[in-house]
């Protein structure tokens, strides 16, 4: 059998690959502060002493595009909008400390500060917790002010700060919840730096960075570049069973 099937095959894989990548990414086009994924094709290529004329296809995903997203205006006192390339620190599922660009915030029954996808959102001891039946706003530095309905004539008062970090000079990747994680050297999980200059936007959400129409082009594209794939394999049958009927004629 010639080789070339494993090398169509690999290139289907390969299409998969991409076609799954660029669903969760259509899937999250409206989705608050979402990062698009991407993803590297790799054509991995044998040594031997034989002609190198196959080439298999190997792909991964490498990371998110950083770009930002359309920011839009909400009125809502708890939206926030992160400015630049700040993060906002949530507890993870597992305990953790994880980052992400999603700024819908409310307040639970427990008094948690929590974003959209339900996360507590960490301050700068832990998670935030604030006082039953306050008037919450959030500065523009983060900062988290709190007034008492009952004292209207009173200053607010600032109780914590959202916990901003850069992931600037840190390799950060996106686990399987979406959250981005930054991982030392030696393998661990570790946490990044609050940045003290980090700002927020009140009352805007940022939207997610991935264009419909773009995505929508790729997919039609990674499509027909599947089905080029899948007769490259009927191509491939076509050769062998020919090579079968000339060696039978040489006989």
């Amino acid at each position: 059998m010639d080789r070339l099937i494993y090398t169509a095959v690999s290139g289907m894989n390969a299409s998969l690959n991409r076609e799954r990548v660029i669903a969760s990414n259509m899937a999250n086009a409206q989705t608050i502060g979402f990062r698009g994924e991407i993803l590297q094709a790799t054509p991995n290529t044998l040594e031997g002493p034989q002609i190198e004329v196959r080439a298999l296809s190997g792909t991964e995903v490498i990371g998110a595009s950083m770009k930002s997203g359309a920011v839009h205006r909400t009125g809502q006192p708890l939206d926030v909008a992160m400015q630049g390339h700040a993060l906002l620190a949530v507890q993870a599922g597992d305990g953790g400390e994880g980052y992400t660009r999603r700024g819908d915030l409310s307040v639970a029954v427990t008094g948690v500060l929590q974003n959209g996808e339900g996360l507590p959102v960490l301050g700068e001891s832990g998670p935030i917790t604030l006082p039953p039946g306050a008037n919450i706003a959030i500065a523009q530095d983060g900062g988290i002010l709190v007034t008492d309905p009952t004292t209207p004539g009173q200053p607010p008062q600032r109780v914590d700060r959202l916990r901003l970090v850069d992931p600037a000079g840190s390799t950060i990747a996106k686990d399987l919840t979406g959250l981005f994680r930054v991982v030392g050297g030696d393998g661990e999980p570790s946490v990044l730096p609050v940045d003290e200059n980090a700002g927020v936007i009140p009352g805007a959400l940022e939207g997610s960075n991935v264009s419909p129409s773009e995505v929508l082009t790729e997919m039609i594209s990674a499509q027909r570049l599947f089905e080029m794939r899948t007769k490259l394999v009927e191509t491939a049958r076509e050769l062998d069973e020919g090579s079968v009927r000339l060696m039978r004629m040489d006989s």
